[in-house]
C-alpha cells in the first residue's frame, strides 16, 4: 500500500523538499533554488514524489507549482498511530 510513499520518503533530500513544501507552493525553480542539484536532479525527486502521492502539482500559464498533499501524509499519521495501538479519531 505504501511502498512508492515510503521509498519517496526514504532520501533525505526528498524528505527537504516536503519540508520546503510545508508552508506553501512553489514551482520547481523555486525549490531548485534550495539546493546544489541539477535541475534534471530534482526534477526526478519531484517525479518520485508525484507518484507516490507525496505532492500534486497545478499548472499556471507556463509555471508547473507543487504543493503538498495532506490527505496521503494523514493516512501515513493514521496507519502509524494504529501500528503503536493507538485508536484513530476517524
Amino acid at each position: 500500500m505504501f511502498v512508492d510513499t515510503f521509498k519517496a520518503l526514504s532520501d533525505p533530500i526528498r524528505r527537504e523538499i516536503l519540508q520546503i513544501l510545508k508552508n506553501n507552493r512553489m514551482s520547481a525553480g523555486e525549490i531548485a533554488g534550495h539546493f546544489n542539484l541539477t535541475n534534471a536532479t530534482i526534477s526526478y525527486h519531484l517525479s518520485l514524489l508525484k507518484k507516490a502521492g507525496l505532492i500534486f502539482e497545478s499548472k499556471e500559464k507556463n509555471y508547473i507549482f507543487y504543493e503538498l498533499n495532506i490527505s496521503v501524509l494523514e493516512e501515513i499519521m493514521i496507519w502509524f498511530s494504529e501500528l503503536r495501538g493507538e485508536k484513530s479519531e476517524n
